[in-house]
């Protein structure tokens, strides 16, 4: 009878669990993204962070990178990057932090996933250069309570020239946005070099050396 009693007990357990899972896969997850800036003197634009399947690429290295994440690397708009975003099938959600990340600081925005075998990629630009961004892509998102940690490199988007010259930069001191030095632009994503010193900005108060940001994933609900 004790035995009876106990297997039907773990039936019991087991049909809860599996009514629970299933409910949480039909209303998906919600997960707590926490980047910190980590760089000595670059800020980071206001990141976009999404939810998405396995598979789904925001870039290849050395392949060229496209517009909407241009427009991102070169200028910090998320807008054109959100819309490309949310038209792909393989996209769950996308969230856009409220602010700029100084650097030594964090902000933390909540994406939601559907169901199991869901990743998390992130991306902002590093607004004191050319076309400079941060990214972090494919990590898994942890389906039970639990965090994951990952740092981000910075990437060049290839798509202008890195003149370090403040007539073609966004950022503090430079404030030009929207305008464009092609001439030697690399053509394709790759990792980036730093800031050297070419131009109007100084190695000592820009330059970096990667990591770029740290990236806390937790599960809130």
């Amino acid at each position: 009878m004790k035995r009876v009693f106990a297997i039907i007990t773990l039936l019991s357990v087991f049909i809860v669990a599996s009514q629970s899972g299933a409910f949480a896969a039909e209303n998906g997850r919600t997960y707590a993204v926490t980047i910190t800036n980590i760089t000595r003197g670059q800020v980071i634009s206001p990141p976009v962070v999404f939810s998405h399947k396995d598979g789904f690429q925001l870039f290849d290295l050395g392949a060229p990178a496209s517009d909407a994440l241009v427009q991102l690397a070169e200028d910090a708009a998320t807008g054109p990057l959100e819309a490309e975003l949310l038209s792909s099938s393989a996209v769950d959600d996308v969230v856009i932090a409220a602010g700029p990340i100084p650097p030594g600081e964090s902000v933390t925005v909540e994406v939601s996933a559907g169901g199991a075998n869901f990743f998390v990629s992130a991306a902002g630009m590093l607004v004191t250069t050319n076309d400079a961004f941060f990214a972090v892509r494919n990590v898994r998102l942890p389906w039970w309570i639990g965090t994951q940690t990952v740092d981000a490199e910075a990437y060049d988007a290839g798509s202008e020239t890195n003149s370090e010259q403040c007539a073609f930069i966004p950022g503090p001191p430079c404030g030009n946005g929207g305008v464009r030095d092609t001439g030697q632009a690399e053509g394709y994503v790759h990792v980036h070099a730093g800031i050297h010193g070419g131009g109007d900005l100084a190695p000592a108060d820009f330059d970096w050396r990667n990591p770029v940001a740290h990236i806390q994933i937790s599960r809130v609900r």
